[in-house]
């Protein structure tokens, strides 16, 4: 996100008048919100200008909030905060599991969304001009700019949670970081949080990497990543 510029923010809810009350209130504060009723104006919108995040309702009729989050899961596509009427931990869970950068329950306090808008781009800005463009540890190379493993010819697309977990490990290397601090480190400190989902993301982490990953668990402690990282 180019600080010179006010966000681009997506809203894609089949609520109309949901959307205009989210979409008011956020352009009153600061940001340059674009709305959308389902996947298909939603594409057409992502088509017409880039946006620097995505507001995505779970459930829409046509295709679903958890369909568009995959479809968007590549490289340099918009983080997403996911919003839902069903809020417990199990669904808040897919929602991160399938790559949303954050959730919130409907109905949502519009302070507490703005808030996590702000969050959620504040760690866009942390790692968009990353100072090196790779690291690697053992046989891994994490690629900064395209937040992509790599290990020999393959290679596997991280979230965003993902990503900052496993540049939280990578700053600690041989170091217990505890749940608490790898919850910091991906959702911020003002989010509402749940240890269920560092869990879910380590271990979905822990795929990716592959046979003989270095990520290990410490009973009540938290995690370490035995193998310390060579930058480059």
């Amino acid at each position: 996100m180019n600080e010179a510029r006010t966000p681009r923010i997506l809203v894609v809810d089949d609520d109309a008048d949901l959307r205009e009350l989210v979409g008011e209130f956020l352009a009153a504060h600061g940001l340059d919100v674009t709305t959308a009723g389902n996947g298909v104006e939603m594409d057409a919108a992502l088509a017409a200008a880039p946006v620097d995040l995505v507001v995505l309702d779970l459930m829409m009729p046509g295709e679903d909030g958890l369909s568009i989050v995959r479809r968007l899961r590549a490289p340099g596509r918009p983080p997403v905060i996911m919003l839902s009427a069903m809020g417990e931990d199990a669904d808040r869970i897919i929602g991160l599991e399938v790559g949303a950068d954050d959730y919130l329950a409907k109905p949502c306090n519009p302070r507490e969304l703005l808030a996590r808008i702000r969050a959620v781009l504040r760690r866009g800005e942390t790692v968009a001009e990353p100072i090196e463009a790779t690291r690697r540890f053992g046989p891994w190379t994490l690629d900064l700019v395209q937040r992509e493993i790599r290990r020999g010819g393959e290679r596997a697309t991280l979230t965003d949670g993902e990503f900052r977990i496993l540049t939280a490990l990578l700053d600690r290397p041989r170091r217990v970081v505890s749940r608490d601090q790898l919850i910091e480190a991906t959702r911020g400190l003002d989010s509402e949080v749940f240890d269920r989902a560092i869990d879910v993301t380590i271990s979905r982490l822990r795929k990716k990497l592959g046979a003989g990953d270095p990520i290990r668990t410490l009973r009540n402690e938290g995690y370490m990543l035995e193998l310390a990282p060579e930058d480059s």
